[in-house]
């Protein structure tokens, strides 16, 4: 097991649930994530030439958050910025 870092350890000792992490934990229960994924897959863009694109699953994540929340594109991406990086304990899903 790996030290946990101050955020983490403060976020684990965190006793009251925010409401975008209730909302996001029933959506995950809600949500078909692997049929719309593979809906999805067969058109969405492949590595090769130029700027490789964002992984499937966390753009479809953004994009539901953004209808979900009524984010514009500026919101959407300040919003991400108060999320913890994927990997952190504090991961939207």
């Amino acid at each position: 097991m790996s030290q946990m870092s101050f955020g983490d350890a403060e976020y684990a000792g965190k006793k009251k649930r925010t409401r975008r992490e209730v909302f996001l934990a029933e959506m995950d229960k809600v949500v078909p994530w692997t049929a719309l994924l593979a809906l999805i897959e067969p058109a969405y863009p492949k590595a090769g030439r130029g700027r490789p694109p964002y992984a499937l699953e966390t753009m479809l994540r953004i994009h539901l958050m953004q209808n979900w929340f009524g984010f514009s594109d500026p919101a959407m991406e300040e919003a991400l910025y108060e999320i913890a990086p994927v990997g952190s304990s504090r991961t939207c899903r």
